[in-house]
Protein backbone atom coordinates (compact mmCIF):
# COMPACT_ATOMS: atom_id res chain seq x y z
CA UNK A 1 0.00 0.00 0.00
CA UNK A 2 1.02 3.56 -0.68
CA UNK A 3 1.45 6.05 2.15
CA UNK A 4 -1.15 8.60 0.88
CA UNK A 5 -3.74 5.81 0.65
CA UNK A 6 -3.01 4.69 4.22
CA UNK A 7 -3.29 8.29 5.49
CA UNK A 8 -6.63 8.71 3.70
CA UNK A 9 -8.00 5.57 5.35
CA UNK A 10 -6.79 6.70 8.78
CA UNK A 11 -8.49 10.09 8.27
CA UNK A 12 -11.74 8.35 7.29
CA UNK A 13 -11.58 6.19 10.44
CA UNK A 14 -10.91 9.26 12.60
CA UNK A 15 -13.95 11.03 11.10
CA UNK A 16 -16.15 8.00 11.82
CA UNK A 17 -14.87 7.76 15.41
CA UNK A 18 -15.47 11.49 16.01
CA UNK A 19 -19.02 11.15 14.71
CA UNK A 20 -19.66 8.14 16.96
CA UNK A 21 -18.24 10.03 19.95
CA UNK A 22 -20.53 13.02 19.30
CA UNK A 23 -23.56 10.77 19.09
CA UNK A 24 -22.68 8.96 22.30
CA UNK A 25 -21.84 12.08 24.29
CA UNK A 26 -24.91 13.98 23.09
CA UNK A 27 -22.95 16.93 21.76
CA UNK A 28 -23.88 16.34 18.18
CA UNK A 29 -24.64 19.58 16.39
CA UNK A 30 -28.05 19.65 14.77
CA UNK A 31 -28.15 20.79 11.19
CA UNK A 32 -31.06 23.03 10.38
CA UNK A 33 -32.56 26.09 11.96
CA UNK A 34 -30.71 28.40 14.30
CA UNK A 35 -31.48 29.38 17.85
CA UNK A 36 -34.80 30.78 18.92
CA UNK A 37 -38.38 29.76 19.33
CA UNK A 38 -40.02 28.29 16.22
CA UNK A 39 -42.93 30.16 14.69
CA UNK A 40 -46.31 29.09 15.95
CA UNK A 41 -45.04 27.58 19.18
CA UNK A 42 -47.39 27.58 22.15
CA UNK A 43 -45.06 29.70 24.28
CA UNK A 44 -44.83 32.59 21.86
CA UNK A 45 -45.64 36.10 23.02
CA UNK A 46 -49.30 37.08 22.76
CA UNK A 47 -50.17 39.27 19.81
CA UNK A 48 -51.34 42.73 20.73
CA UNK A 49 -54.02 44.34 18.58
CA UNK A 50 -52.69 47.49 16.93
CA UNK A 51 -54.76 50.57 17.52
CA UNK A 52 -55.25 52.96 14.66
CA UNK A 53 -53.72 56.35 15.29
CA UNK A 54 -55.99 59.33 14.82
CA UNK A 55 -54.90 62.72 13.56
CA UNK A 56 -56.55 65.78 14.99
CA UNK A 57 -58.03 68.37 12.62
CA UNK A 58 -55.36 70.86 13.74
CA UNK A 59 -52.59 68.40 12.98
CA UNK A 60 -54.09 67.61 9.59
CA UNK A 61 -54.23 71.36 8.80
CA UNK A 62 -50.58 71.87 9.83
CA UNK A 63 -49.47 69.04 7.55
CA UNK A 64 -51.57 70.32 4.64
CA UNK A 65 -50.20 73.88 5.03
CA UNK A 66 -46.63 72.59 5.17
CA UNK A 67 -47.16 70.56 1.98
CA UNK A 68 -48.65 73.58 0.20
CA UNK A 69 -45.58 75.63 1.15
CA UNK A 70 -43.27 72.89 -0.17
CA UNK A 71 -45.18 72.62 -3.44
CA UNK A 72 -45.12 76.40 -3.88
CA UNK A 73 -41.37 76.44 -3.26
CA UNK A 74 -40.80 73.70 -5.85
CA UNK A 75 -43.02 75.51 -8.32
CA UNK A 76 -40.91 78.68 -7.89
CA UNK A 77 -37.68 76.71 -8.43
CA UNK A 78 -39.08 75.03 -11.54
CA UNK A 79 -40.23 78.39 -12.96
CA UNK A 80 -36.79 79.93 -12.32
CA UNK A 81 -35.03 77.31 -14.44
Amino acid sequence: MEVPHIIAEIDAQIAKLKQARELLSGTAVKKGKGPGRPKGSKNSAPKVAKTKRKLSPEGRKRIADAMRRRWAERKKLAAAK
